[in-house]
């Protein structure tokens, strides 16, 4: 009840002195409200990058054929050198077999949700009479077409069995049926392509249409019709093509859940025991999974710098809150002097001005929260960032602090106010 009352007294006296009060939570609204601010535009960048690095495959692996570094291949410093002389390219030989992934595959199937594998055979251009369609040529497992997020919007992806067979099907973006098709997607599946690659002639069936979308990082500067985009074709057949059986490179979808980190180390691991005789080449591995964590680690931690920073406005506004409740002290010394007078103990004089204190910073601290989250939001907007994460974190701390900024600052001013000795407050002019 007497929570209620100094409460009470507490609004009347904000109340009485409207700008007064207003200025006094001044430091407290652009602290809290900068706090919030910096770490909600914080959050959401991070959000952002988190969004565009999964968008990527940050938990996909990424197995390739790298150069070894022997110790021949080190000066006296320790550095590393490349003798030109001893350097030859890889072949064939030297790249990763079918065999190789099928064992890998077997070894961790617990851990693997897709192996990725693609072969690139260069740019061409499908032509029919006076049609044409540019088209980069990729052969590719069901594995890639996941990764690359491929989906059929007319006819189906490749089976199993054209797959194993290396069979001539292919799948084509909906740019190159409105060229070659007059954008009829249902009277292009079945029909046939026709294109030259390495001075031969290919015809392959149509069994798949999928959607066409720009990379958010490249510009095409051409008209429409000339877009190059690509043709996917089984792998088998790009292999068969290109007069080649092994792999370069390949990428590991894993299962949700595993240990990126761990799993690309085991990876690593594997594949390098094949290659413990080959001199000049071994397998490396890598996922952008922890090059994001690291991402996200710099700017958890350059938020929470910034916010600091920013949250010496509330030590500011925290002096502030005590001048002026010192100043209201020795306004009401008179008011304080009869209530002790008639008998009002230290704690309960005490415990009013402490309350006026904290109703103060609180009210200020739910404006800056306000204002902060809308700041927050407009600053997303301006950097452009569709996510919006608003830190629960800050709002709590913001609350939490105000109301220590309230019961720290107002104790001093309040104690004084206990300890005044009521006939000399009653003489007070």
């Amino acid at each position: 009840m007497m929570l209620l009352e100094n409460i009470r007294l507490a609004l009347t006296g904000l109340r009485a002195n409207k700008m007064r009060a207003l200025l006094t939570m001044l430091g407290i609204i652009i602290g809290i409200a900068s706090v919030i601010a910096i770490m909600t535009v914080g959050n959401s960048l991070t959000a952002e990058l988190n969004n565009e690095f999964a968008s990527m495959g940050a938990s996909n692996i990424e197995v390739l054929l790298t150069r070894k570094i022997n110790e021949e291949d080190m000066d006296d410093s320790g550095n590393y050198y490349v003798d030109t002389s001893r350097m030859r390219m890889p072949t064939d030989d030297d790249y990763v077999t079918p065999e190789m992934i099928e064992a890998y595959v077997e070894a961790y199937e617990d851990k693997i949700y897709a192996i990725a594998t693609q072969e690139g055979l260069g740019s061409t251009q499908v032509v029919d009479g006076n049609l044409y369609a540019n088209v980069g040529v990729a052969g590719v497992n069901l594995g890639q077409l996941h990764i690359d997020k491929k989906e059929a919007i007319a006819g189906r992806l490749f089976s199993e069995r054209e797959l194993l067979d290396g069979a001539k099907v292919c799948l084509v973006s909906d740019k190159l049926v409105n060229n070659m098709f007059g954008g009829d997607m249902e009277a292009a599946i079945g029909q046939d392509v026709h294109f030259e690659l390495g001075g031969k002639n290919y015809t392959f069936n149509i069994i798949g249409v999928y959607e066409y979308k720009q990379d958010a990082y490249s510009f095409e500067m051409v008209a429409e019709k000339d877009i190059n985009t690509t043709m996917y074709i089984p792998i088998r057949t790009a292999k068969a093509i290109s007069h080649t059986s092994n792999y370069s490179d390949f990428s590991v979808v894993g299962e949700q859940g595993i240990d990126v980190n761990a799993f690309v180390t085991e990876t690593q691991d594997f594949f390098n025991r094949y290659y413990e005789r080959n001199r000049d080449f071994e397998v490396a591995t890598y996922s952008l999974s922890s090059y994001m964590e690291e991402l996200t680690s710099v700017m958890s931690a350059t938020t929470l710098a910034i916010s600091v920073i920013a949250g010496i406005a509330l030590l500011v506004g925290g002096i502030g809150v005590m001048n002026i409740m010192l100043v209201s002290i020795t306004e009401r010394t008179r008011e304080i002097g009869t209530r002790k007078a008639l008998g009002a103990p230290n704690s309960s004089i005490r415990m009013q001005f402490i309350v006026e204190s904290i109703v103060i910073c609180l009210i200020g601290g739910i404006i800056g929260m306000i204002l902060g989250v809308l700041m927050g939001y407009a600053g997303t907007k301006v950097i452009q960032s569709t996510a919006f994460e608003v830190s629960a974190k800050s709002i709590i701390l913001a609350f939490g602090f105000s109301m220590g900024i309230g019961i720290f600052f107002g104790y001093y001013p309040a104690n004084k106010a206990a300890k005044m000795d009521p006939i000399e407050a009653l003489r007070y002019e």
